[in-house]
C-alpha cells in the first residue's frame, strides 16, 4: 500500500454504489465478432442482463451496429422506456473496459467523464472500434457528458476498484504490463491515477490470477471494494484447486491492507466456482467477484452450480443488506473470457436521452 503526494484532487473516482449510478452502459455482441459461433446462446445471456437491469431500477443504454437486430429481442412493454438502442460500432462487448470512467468535479459536484485508450487488453486483440465508442456514442447524441480524453494512457475499468474516498485497489499484474503503457514501476501508475481519477492512495494486490483470464489480473476478477470497509474477494476452498496457492497469497496481502482511519478491512471470501473448461479442456475464467452494484442491486453471475451460486449470493447478502441480489447465468459469457461486471459499465441516467 502506498500513497500519492500530497495534494489537493481536483476530481475524485466515485464508488460503483454511489447512488447518481442510475444507468448502465453495455454493448450488444454480433456476427462480426468473436461471438458468432454462438451468437444465439449470448443473445439470450444479453436479453437476461437487460431485463435485470430494468428490474433494478436502471436506465440501459445498449450499443451495437445492429439496432434493429436487438430490438426484436427486447421485450416490447413499458420496460422499453427506460432503454437506448444507440447504433455504434464495436469490436467486442465489454464495455467494463473500454467504456467511460465516470468522475466528479469537486469544484461543483458535477460527474464528467474521462476516456483512457483502450488496446485490446495489451495489444491482444483487435481495439480501434472499441477504443473509439464512447466518443463515437457522444458525437450521435445517443449520450450527452462533458469528457476529459486521457487518449495518451491506456486504462481498462475492469483494472481498478474505488471506495469513492480517494483510494483505488488495482493489481500490479495489470497495471505494470509493458504492451499497456510502459510504466516501469508503481510511482508512475500513481501518479496518472492521482491526475486522471484523484486518488490519493492505491493498494496493490500482487497476487491472484484466475486461468483463461485475457486481462493480467484485473482486480474485478479478484477483489471488490464494497460499503462499511469491506472487500470481497475469490477464496479457493478447495486444496487441491491449482489457483489456491496463489489465491491464498492474495488473502494474506488483503489482511495486510488498512483502510483510510487505519484499521482492517472487513474481509468475505467468495467461493471459487468449480472448474469449467471451454471445447479443448482449457479452464475458463468463473469468478462470483464480477458482479456489478447499482444502487437498489447487485446483479451477479452465476454458473449452474447451485451450491457454489447460492453461498456467493448469501455472502453479496451480507456486504449489500439493503440491495436485491439478482443473477445473471454468465456461463455463455465466460466462454469468451469475461463475465457480467466486465460487460457492464455504469453511468449517470442524466447523460442519457430519455
Amino acid at each position: 500500500m502506498t500513497k500519492t503526494e500530497s495534494t489537493i484532487p481536483r476530481r475524485i473516482m466515485p464508488a460503483e454504489w454511489d447512488a447518481r449510478f442510475d444507468a448502465t452502459l453495455i454493448a450488444w455482441p454480433h456476427r462480426d465478432t468473436d461471438w458468432a459461433d454462438m451468437l444465439d446462446d449470448v443473445d439470450s445471456c444479453y436479453t437476461e442482463l437487460t431485463r435485470a437491469l430494468v428490474r433494478a431500477g436502471q436506465k440501459v443504454i445498449i450499443a451495437t451496429p445492429e439496432p434493429d437486430r436487438v430490438a426484436a429481442m427486447l421485450p416490447d412493454d413499458s420496460t422499453r422506456e427506460n432503454i437506448v438502442i444507440a447504433r455504434c460500432q464495436t469490436n467486442d462487448t465489454w464495455t467494463r473496459d473500454y467504456g467511460p470512467i465516470t468522475v466528479e468535479e469537486l469544484a461543483d459536484g458535477s460527474l464528467s467523464a474521462v476516456a483512457y485508450k483502450f488496446n485490446g487488453w495489451g495489444l491482444k486483440f483487435p481495439s480501434d472500434k472499441d477504443n473509439l465508442a464512447f466518443l463515437s456514442l457522444i458525437a450521435s447524441k445517443a449520450v450527452k457528458a462533458p469528457v476529459a480524453l486521457r487518449k495518451r494512457y491506456v486504462l481498462e475499468g475492469g483494472s481498478i476498484e474505488s471506495d469513492g474516498a480517494g483510494t483505488i485497489l488495482t493489481t500490479s499484474e495489470c497495471m505494470l504490463s509493458v504492451n499497456r503503457n510502459g510504466f516501469i514501476n508503481k510511482e508512475e501508475v500513481e501518479r496518472e491515477l492521482a491526475a486522471g481519477l484523484g486518488a490519493c492512495r492505491v493498494l496493490w494486490l500482487d497476487h491472484g490470477a484466475l486461468k483463461g483470464d485475457d486481462t493480467d489480473s484485473h482486480v474485478d476478477t479478484l477483489a471488490r471494494l464494497a460499503p462499511g470497509d469491506t472487500i470481497l474477494y475469490v477464496k479457493s476452498y478447495n486444496p487441491a484447486d491449482s489457483h489456491t496457492p496463489s489465491l491464498d497469497k492474495m488473502e494474506e496481502q488483503l489482511k495486510e491492507f488498512r483502510t483510510h482511519a487505519g484499521n482492517p478491512y472487513n474481509l468475505i471470501g467468495l467461493p471459487l466456482p468449480s472448474p469449467i473448461h471451454d471445447e479443448n479442456g482449457d479452464r475458463l475464467p468463473a469468478t462470483y467477484a464480477n458482479f456489478l452494484i447499482t444502487p437498489k442491486a447487485v446483479i451477479m453471475p452465476v454458473y449452474g452450480q447451485p451450491r457454489n451460486d447460492e453461498m456467493a449470493t448469501n455472502m453479496l447478502s451480507i456486504a449489500f443488506p439493503d440491495h436485491e441480489i439478482l443473477t445473471v447465468d454468465c456461463r455463455a459469457l465466460i466462454r469468451q473470457h469475461g463475465s457480467l461486471h466486465c460487460a457492464t459499465m455504469q453511468i449517470p441516467a442524466s447523460w442519457l436521452p430519455i
